[in-house]
């Protein structure tokens, strides 16, 4: 039996909503909590590149009058929430990560996922940092430095919504968007011990569109499946700036929570049939998951999904979009730019159009692959990576022989070509206390499976795991991980 954290600042957003209701507690008393921890969490490793305390404090002085009065705007008014700093936040700075935005403004736009969100009378934190312009599985910058690990500061968040992962892991707001292109959600979200979703491509509004196009998604990065589907059901909400969203939603994510897992069909994968150097410490915690759902009733057979591993496409799609972002750019500013990125994007611009339009032929096969896999599986079980965080600030663990941060994240990646949703869930740590993910991915469309079997885990204890030590200072650090002031 689990006893119910004291701290407002480690509720879940569901729990928190709970007690506006009931008048436990008020949306202030939350903003107070979270707005301390959203301090610590900078001081110790640097997710934010923008704490609004005053916004925050008035959002959730609006947001008590509305709970006093009995009407609140939505099933997360009050709510603190933080942002990763690629999505437009009206009155914020958008820096995403590079020296080559200028924070002049005015910022007069919400991405979509933020207007609704906004309109729900969520209490907005901060903005969270990313690599620039969300390039790699890793959390740094130019502009903004390294992200550590909650659970051990010198070690790496993950990326690209590393800030957001850091940031809900320590308490600093249960709910957070994030944005996946690669693995960019649940990357972080397995090295740091938390909730992500992947949602099926559409499902949640994007604009401005991505550069690189349709690998690209929104979602949610929280403490618990059951959160993450609270806030779908206030993300997925219709928005004209998106020419390629879905159509509405039937029904409540929240509602589908309660769908039972036994009799769903899971295929488990322990390395996708690749030669893929699984850490033993996450085979046997990805193992323990599995069994998890068979001992639920679930159907689960050993079985590979027959796909080749699809990287040099997805380099294509990926580097030529990259190329994209800094086309504008004089020389001068390229010169500002992540090295790594700039790399990436010199190979990108000497692609053709034939060369991706190869590409765009692999997805599609892969796609049909997949779409095929799943007339037979409901599910599709993988460790989310194959490794647990390694040193901060390197694109690349040492001595491991990658070039690419997509040499170490080879679950992740495909599924954004295919489109399908996948979610990362705590599953257990390693002999250094580090946490491992595994990973769970549906079909088109199944987004509701997905949540639904992810939410099995936790009311099973399953993906219930060590919380990271309490935030503090950097060693070393003498404040230069606060947010900058060209952030405010």
């Amino acid at each position: 039996m689990t006893t119910e954290p004291t701290d407002l600042a480690d509720l879940t957003a569901t729990r928190l909503a709970a007690g506006y209701a009931a008048g436990e507690f008020s949306p202030v008393d939350a903003a107070r909590a979270v707005l301390e921890r959203a301090e610590a969490a900078q001081a110790a490793t640097n997710c934010f590149t923008r704490i609004d305390a005053d916004e925050a404090l008035a959002g959730a002085e609006e947001s008590a009058e509305r709970w006093r009065a009995g009407a609140p705007a939505g099933p997360v008014d009050g709510v603190p929430v933080t942002v990763k700093d690629i999505l437009l936040t009206r009155g914020a700075p958008t820096l995403r990560g590079s020296r080559t935005v200028r924070a002049e403004g005015p910022w007069e736009e919400d991405a979509p996922a933020v207007a609704r969100l906004r309109e729900s009378g969520a209490v907005f934190v901060g903005k969270t940092t990313t690599p620039e312009f969300g390039w790699k599985g890793v959390t740094d910058s130019p502009r903004h430095g390294v992200t550590g690990n909650p659970y051990d500061p010198r070690r790496t968040a993950g990326g690209s919504s590393g800030g957001s992962a850091a940031a809900v892991a320590l308490g600093a707001g249960p709910l957070s968007l994030g944005t996946d292109g690669g693995g960019s959600v649940r990357i972080p979200a397995s090295f740091c011990g938390i909730f992500a979703l992947k949602a099926t491509y559409g499902r949640v509004p994007l604009y401005p569109a991505s550069p690189f196009g349709t690998l690209a998604h929104v979602g949610p990065m929280t403490r618990d499946a059951a959160d993450a589907a609270l806030l779908m059901d206030v993300i997925t909400g219709a928005d004209w700036r998106d020419w390629s969203q879905l159509g509405p939603v039937a029904g409540s994510f929240r509602d589908a929570l309660a769908g039972p897992v036994s009799g769903l069909r899971v295929a488990y994968s322990p390395s996708l049939g690749w030669d893929v150097a699984v850490a033993p410490e996450v085979a046997a915690a990805v193992r323990g998951a599995v069994e998890t759902l068979a001992g639920l009733g679930a159907c689960v057979e050993e079985i590979d999904p027959g796909i080749a591993d699809p990287v040099e496409a997805f380099h294509t799609l990926w580097f030529s979009g990259a190329a994209r972002v800094v086309q504008h750019l004089d020389d001068a500013d390229r010169a500002l730019l992540d090295p790594g990125l700039r790399e990436i994007c010199e190979q990108g611009a000497r692609y053709s159009a034939l060369d991706y339009l190869a590409a765009v032929d692999t997805r599609m096969a892969l796609g049909q692959a997949m779409g095929r896999f799943h007339s037979a599986y409901d599910l599709l079980v993988t460790p989310t990576e194959p490794i647990t965080a390694f040193e901060g600030g390197a694109e690349v663990p040492s001595g491991s022989g990658h070039t690419r941060w997509t040499g170490w994240t080879p679950f992740t990646y495909p599924f954004n070509l295919t489109q399908q949703p996948a979610a990362s869930v705590p599953c257990g740590v390693d002999g250094d206390g580090l946490p491992i993910g595994v990973q769970l991915v549906g079909a088109r469309h199944a987004d509701a499976v997905v949540l639904r079997a992810a939410h099995a885990l936790y009311e099973a204890g399953a993906a219930r795991i060590p919380a990271p030590p309490a935030p503090r200072r950097r060693s070393g650090d003498s404040g230069s991980n606060s947010p900058g002031a060209d952030a405010l």
